[in-house]
């Protein structure tokens, strides 16, 4: 599987398209805002889009979805259900935070844990990750070792909790008990900064590293 990442928005949030590249077919994940800027680049790497991706319901992350998913008749995959308050805060979020203006929509198909996701000849699992939001996925593809773990995890970080339902113990967990075993080889593109690897985050993070819960 092949990565372009976009960052969008003012708040920087990477964008990213995805594709095989056998068939070229691909989806974009968390088109947040910026479309012309992720079209460009879905243009310059020749991919066929065929459906969107959400890995969860925050603006900077899904403001997008519904123009784009209109403008090219795409279908909309993800996040879980349990974000769907935030899907439908949508319009005001972006006014408060100065956004263009942002429509709600509904996924086409919601996910939860374990289900999966294709793409041509690409098979991506869906890991349902709660804390940062209730409905957070994360899409990774086992093959390339590659995940994209939107606001769960960064390089040196994890995401907010202070949010609504938001949960600190519950994205703790996600991480230590969900993604963290799925290798220390598997390099993730968090929601916002630079690539990591889930082995670095598990020897260095502060806020999750072994050492940081005492399992070192």
């Amino acid at each position: 599987m092949k990565c372009a990442i976009v960052p969008v928005t003012p708040f920087q949030q990477n964008c990213s398209v995805i594709w095989s590249e056998t068939t070229k077919e691909g989806a974009v994940v968390d088109p947040g805002g910026d479309p012309e800027r992720v079209l460009a680049a879905v243009e310059t790497h020749d991919v066929r889009l065929t459906k969107i991706l959400i890995t969860h319901g925050h603006v900077d992350h899904a403001a997008a979805t519904a123009d784009l998913a209109e403008a090219l008749s795409l279908p909309i995959e993800g996040p879980h259900k349990a974000d769907k308050f935030w899907i439908d805060a949508l319009p005001e979020a972006a006014a408060r935070y100065g956004f263009p203006p942002a429509r709600a929509f509904t996924p086409d198909r919601w996910l939860v844990g374990g289900d999966t996701v294709t793409l041509g000849d690409l098979t991506l699992d869906v890991i349902h990750c709660p804390g940062h939001t209730p409905g957070h996925v994360v899409f990774l593809h086992r093959p390339s070792r590659l995940a994209l773990v939107g606001d769960v995890l960064f390089q040196g970080s994890i995401g907010r909790t202070d949010f609504p339902q938001g949960d600190h113990e519950a994205l703790i967990r996600s991480i230590r008990d969900r993604l963290f075993p799925l290798g220390d080889d598997i390099v993730f593109v968090p929601g916002h900064g630079p690539t990591s690897t889930f082995g670095a985050e598990r020897r260095s993070n502060p806020y999750v590293s072994d050492l940081a819960v005492g399992a070192a």
